[in-house]
């Protein structure tokens, strides 16, 4: 078995794998070091390596699985690096999968973490690195250029290198996005800064250790000047000759973006060769919808722009636009369903306030725990009082931890506490029950309406939008209610419990199957 220098000297080198993005060799060394059974801190940090890797490689099957193994190694050895990190790439995987409300949470939380460390590393550094990119995917240009300058300053100020930081991919997207939403002279600002920056690196000798996908951004940031017909500043040879040797010398994998395809396109724009580009872009593969596909339509209109079809090239414009625009739609929509959730978890917390202690609360969902529940029966019961139960019961949720994991199902929990708490009556008694049960508790006066309360509980749980907050996934809701037929108060609260029990089950009996798609 190795010592723990062993393992450490193991880790660095897969970080420099990584680094130079080799990945298959990092993946083979991160393998072997797991299968040697190092240290809790070694172990969480090799498995935040592996995710990168796997997160580049795929198959995509194995990235749930992956990111819930790192995140339980790092609750064992606990790391504020490694748990940004991770936030930073669970934020990339829900991108991956469609989930921009999970990905934007994953990024909060990997910023929270990186802010509080005071003593930095080089973990530090790529784990702000790693943050930056994500910010990159998601369209959150401005943040990502603040999280690279810190990742800058950190790796310097510990004596890492700093070409290791450079990420001009950062601003390459930064700039094609204000050119897709119609800023064609901001997006040629930030491209010749990239040159310039380019130009210097290359003066210094830095360039020789610029990460492969940085230089295949620079290259592409060459070609899509010479797209716009624009010569650089500072080119000591033909800006295409320049951007053909940076993309020709690169073979990107697992960036979610065919920049070398999409380059050969400009040139072809730029050396007046406008029918071979559109034939070019006919092939790409928009393997980041939110990306490849706007960036692939603008092309197409500068190709039409230059072949003098100025109709074709305003219909591919428009469509750039809108695909670029959907993006930023959904992200206000996903402010506003923000909003409402901070909403829902002010009113949630208010009537918790009112007749729970905190260690009576459930921790994922702010309700009132099983214990609580049992007291409150108890104390109806006890006055010689009737009362009226409901148990809702969340029909498939094993399968959703099964297929997506224990944080996917966290999530469902606590949206299905605020859907409860935002159709119940102000003064009703909502609670998790445990597991994947929830209780309402009303009073016997709510007899009448019971057939109508328990019809809006189903139908909001149905309605919601479970598919975008864990995609392929849909929730329903199961309800048995106790002590609505029979005017004789319960015993005690373990038979009030155990009475909706029953009339669940009964109710899943009488159900008929589900029609399968």
């Amino acid at each position: 078995m190795s010592t723990t220098t062993e393992h450490a000297k193991e880790l660095a080198h897969a970080r420099r794998l990584l680094t130079e993005e080799r990945y298959s060799e990092a993946l083979t060394t991160l393998e072997r070091l797991l299968r040697d059974d190092p240290g809790p801190r070694e172990r969480a940090e090799g498995l935040m390596m592996r995710l990168v890797a796997v997160l580049q490689l795929g198959p995509a099957a194995e990235l749930t699985n992956a990111l819930e193994e790192a995140f339980e190694a790092n609750q064992a050895a606990p790391d504020l690096a490694i748990f940004g990190a991770l936030n930073a790439l669970a934020s990339m995987v829900a991108h991956q999968m469609g989930s921009l409300d999970r990905c934007a949470t994953h990024l909060v939380r990997a910023a929270r973490a990186l802010e509080t460390i005071e003593l930095t590393d080089a973990g530090t550094a790529w784990a702000w690195h790693d943050l930056a990119v994500a910010y990159s995917m998601a369209g959150f240009h401005g943040h990502a250029l603040a999280a690279i300058d810190r990742a800058r300053q950190v790796a310097v100020s510990i004596g890492l290198r700093g070409a290791d930081f450079a990420a001009p991919e950062l601003r390459l997207r930064l700039a094609l996005s204000l050119d897709q939403r119609g800023d064609s002279d901001g997006c040629q600002r930030v491209l010749r800064d990239l040159v310039t920056d380019l130009h210097h690196r290359t003066h210094t000798g830095e360039i020789d250790i610029i990460r492969p996908t940085g230089l295949t951004a620079y290259g592409y940031a060459l070609a899509r000047l010479a797209a716009f017909a624009v010569q650089p500043e500072g080119c000591s040879v033909d800006a295409c000759s320049e951007a053909r040797s940076l993309l020709d010398r690169t073979r990107c994998a697992g960036t979610g973006l065919d920049l070398r395809l999409l380059g050969t396109a400009c040139l072809a724009i730029a050396e007046n060769r406008p029918v071979e580009a559109i034939a070019r872009l006919e092939t790409v593969a928009a393997s980041d919808p939110a990306f490849d596909a706007p960036e692939a339509y603008r092309l197409r209109a500068l190709a039409h722009l230059a072949a003098g079809d100025f109709a074709s090239a305003h219909r591919a414009d428009r469509q750039a636009f809108r695909l670029g625009s959907t993006h930023f739609e959904r992200l206000r929509e996903l402010f506003l369903e923000a909003v409402a959730a901070r909403l829902d978890s002010e009113e949630l917390r208010r009537s918790v306030a009112g007749y729970s202690e905190s260690q009576h609360t459930d921790p994922l969902t702010g309700l009132p725990n099983a214990e609580r529940l049992e007291r409150h029966l108890s104390k109806i019961i006890t006055r010689g009082e009737q009362v009226l139960l409901g148990l809702c019961d969340i029909d498939g949720f094993s399968d959703v931890n099964t297929e997506h994991g224990r944080s996917s199902g966290d999530l469902i929990l606590q949206r299905v506490a605020g859907v409860l708490n935002r159709v119940m009556r102000r003064g009703d008694f909502v609670a998790r029950a445990g597991g994947d049960e929830f209780a309402v508790v009303l009073p016997a006066a709510a007899r009448p309406e019971i057939h109508e309360i328990g019809r809006r509980i189903v139908t909001a749980i149905s309605e919601e939008d479970w598919a975008g907050l864990v995609p392929g996934t849909r929730v329903g809701v199961t309800l048995g209610w106790a002590g609505v037929s029979d005017d004789r108060p319960f015993g005690s609260a373990t038979e009030a419990l155990a009475a909706a029990t029953a009339s669940v089950a009964r109710s899943k009996a009488t159900r008929p199957p589900a029609r399968r798609s």
